[in-house]
């Protein structure tokens, strides 16, 4: 897997763990709002190697509980399985991030039990999929089967839906109650510029604004809450 970049320390991005972020290269969507640009859209400037990831572990024994396997999309990239196969060995905790949109090999990461915690962004509701991946003829479907394997697969997960002006709309937050009703965790996140989006122009929405969106999930979600404000 090619492995851009490193974060070595964090106690943010796996809920509740002392880890490291591992960010891949490569996305099969183009969110205009992403604000990781320079992972989806440019060529890779250096790659991290299972050599150097292999020392920086064993040397960390004691001190990390946890790696976040971040992108990118991680899934887009064909040895993803073998690659967290590789990272469970050194006894951590693994927490992957995905868009879900391969729920093949989810369903087999899930399966051989390598990961302890999933977060899929849920972008928009079905209907607002195309605007906010920015791919015109996109197909729901993967997306839905890969809600459907998280919330049966006993492992620990949150679903996430940053929140845009000029993309989302109260309806979107709505279709996507309707969508992911029951979910044991949801989570509207505040957009902030990162300064490296693949389209400028973008802002947050408001707190008064973001809950009002978060009293309309709350019908069919009740622990959903705000993340960023």
């Amino acid at each position: 897997m090619l492995i851009e970049g490193m974060q070595k320390l964090t106690l943010l991005d796996f809920p509740g763990k002392v880890a490291c972020t591992l960010f891949a290269h490569g996305c099969n969507l183009r969110c205009p709002f992403c604000h990781n640009a320079g992972l989806v859209i440019r060529k890779p400037e250096a790659e991290i190697t299972k050599e150097e990831l292999s020392a920086f572990f064993n040397k960390r024994k004691g001190i990390l509980d946890g790696i976040c396997l971040t992108g990118g999309e991680p899934l887009l990239q064909r040895d993803a399985v073998e690659f967290i196969e590789f990272l469970r060995s050194f006894g951590l905790k693994i927490k992957l991030d995905t868009n879900g949109a391969f729920p093949e090999r989810l369903a087999e990461i899930i399966g051989k039990g390598l990961v302890d915690y999933i977060a899929m962004d849920i972008k928009s509701s079905p209907e607002g999929y195309a605007r906010a991946t920015g791919i015109q003829d996109i197909d729901i479907a993967p997306f839905k089967k890969s809600v459907e394997l998280i919330m049966n697969s006993g492992i620990d997960y949150e679903f996430r839906t940053t929140a845009v002006k000029g993309i989302h709309t109260e309806a979107d937050f709505i279709g996507i109650s309707n969508w992911i009703s029951g979910a044991r965790h949801y989570y509207i996140q505040q957009f902030t510029d990162s300064g490296d989006l693949i389209e400028n122009g973008f802002e947050a929405f408001s707190k008064q604004e973001s809950e009002r969106f978060l009293g309309l999930v709350k019908q069919k979600l009740p622990n959903a809450e705000l993340r960023g404000l």
